[in-house]
């Protein structure tokens, strides 16, 4: 147990997978806790240093998991069986929401528990060379989460993703949706699949921790469920408080609902990009952004058929394309009102678009929120298919099936969301206006030093 001398800052080490995804909004949860009074460490892949400096924090070198994504997942450089399960992954999301669930499920094995010893090793020797007082680790990483619960370390737990993520309840599987958006409803017989592949996990995972307990911490108590191991203290979820979600049982736990991690100014990413949203907009009187993160950047085809469809049924409007490494198949698409690159910057262009198309992951559903900014949801895999879910019962957004998805229909949708942004958005945007990373962190500072006072 630690204690504070007076007048000194906490020690806070925020601790990231190698993902972009992942690591932006902890970088502004750092910058947060920085600006809220602690002495803040970014741990992460080296290649995302930048991200601490810009959230005034110091950089610590740490890497967790052999998978990777830097920002572009099919450019990064994977291992060779890391490469191949993303090429399955996003062979698997042509052939509907449970195809791309199942093959996620028969992955997760390999993917949240790589090396625990060796992370194990790498947070005891974090917190031999920096003494954090506490640590923020990202809720899917879970061999660091392990790590930290076999050296009895005090962590705040910070869901990325959407809250279901920690389970509330027995029955809640991680990998299988709470519930799902009207455009996508497996039948009956498929869902009791992919629950019967999410239960063997959940009990293979929970195995798996016991075993890395036994040999390295025989002494601690392993956890009943792997998958619901997060902080007794306080768990952040990167998401807006909607009335309607599952509520969690254990009282001593505080669970904060942050709304967004949208920084309160985003910086100006420089002359190229604001000639072309000068340019565009001089010719066009709507910008519809379209984006499928990281990974689904991939899927070029459903890129492609939105833009068509974009040209056809709404002729005012101009689009910007992030395509990841397939922006060259996309060239032919190009033209004065079309621009295509392999990366956009998303956040800064939300405050000057009109709508925009996404796959429904968390950080661009909760940026369009923040900015106010209608959107048409198209849910592959993962949480999209809660996220898409969560946005229609708001009424922030139109949800479409990528799987079945022509260009009419594309267009139609967006035609709808730029003649009237969806009801629930104004609502929506003022009330997650209210919290955010700085809210976040004022809570999480006062949280954890009750803890420290309770010891």
């Amino acid at each position: 147990m630690w204690s504070l001398r007076p007048g000194r800052r906490p020690r806070v080490a925020v601790v990231s997978p190698p993902f972009l995804s992942h690591a932006q909004p902890l970088s502004v949860l750092a910058g947060a806790l920085a600006r809220a009074g602690a002495d803040v460490q970014f741990a992460s892949a080296p290649l995302f240093e930048p991200l601490a400096r810009s959230a005034s924090a110091r950089f610590f070198p740490l890497t967790i998991t052999r998978n990777a994504n830097t920002g572009i997942a099919r450019s990064t450089r994977q291992g060779g069986r890391e490469a191949e399960r993303l090429e399955e992954f996003l062979g698997s999301t042509r052939d509907g929401a449970v195809e791309a669930l199942l093959t996620q499920s028969r992955h997760r094995r390999e993917d949240m528990l790589s090396d625990p010893a060796e992370v194990l090793a790498g947070i005891r020797a974090l917190h031999a060379r920096l003494s954090p007082d506490w640590y923020v680790v990202d809720q899917l990483s879970y061999p660091v989460t392990l790590a930290l619960h076999c050296l009895g370390l005090r962590y705040a737990t910070f869901c990325p993703g959407h809250p279901t993520y920690v389970p509330h309840s027995p029955d809640t599987l991680f990998g299988v949706p709470y519930a799902w958006p009207r455009a996508i409803r497996p039948s009956e017989d498929r869902i009791a699949q992919l629950r019967r592949a999410a239960r063997a996990n959940d009990e293979a995972f929970t195995d798996r921790f016991a075993e890395v307990i036994r040999t390295h911490a025989p002494s601690v108590e392993a956890p009943r469920r792997a998958f619901a191991l997060a902080s007794r203290h306080a768990v952040l979820f990167n998401y807006p408080p909607f009335e309607w979600l599952p509520k969690h049982p254990r009282s001593n736990t505080r669970f904060l609902y942050g709304g967004h991690c949208v920084p309160a100014q985003e910086p100006s990413p420089g002359a190229e990009w604001e000639g072309v949203v000068s340019r565009l907009r001089k010719t066009h009187s709507r910008l519809v952004l379209v984006a499928l993160g990281t990974f689904l950047s991939a899927r070029d085809d459903v890129l492609a058929t939105v833009v068509r469809g974009l040209l056809r049924e709404v002729p005012e409007a101009a689009v910007v394309v992030a395509a990841g490494d397939r922006a060259p198949s996309l060239a032919h698409l190009s033209a004065p009102n079309v621009y295509v690159a392999d990366a956009i910057p998303q956040r800064w262009l939300l405050e000057r678009a009109d709508g925009m198309v996404h796959h429904g992951g968390n950080n661009s559903f909760t940026e369009c929120v923040a900015s106010g900014t209608p959107a048409l949801v198209l849910p592959f895999s993962s949480d999209q298919f809660a996220i898409a879910h969560d946005a229609e019962r708001a009424e922030l957004a139109i949800c479409l099936d990528p799987s079945r998805l022509g260009p009419r229909e594309a267009g139609a949708a967006i035609r709808r969301l730029l003649a009237e942004s969806p009801a629930g958005l104004s609502r929506w945007t003022r009330r997650v206006g209210l919290r955010g990373p700085d809210w976040m962190a004022t809570r999480l500072m006062r949280t954890m030093e009750g803890a420290t006072a309770g010891c």
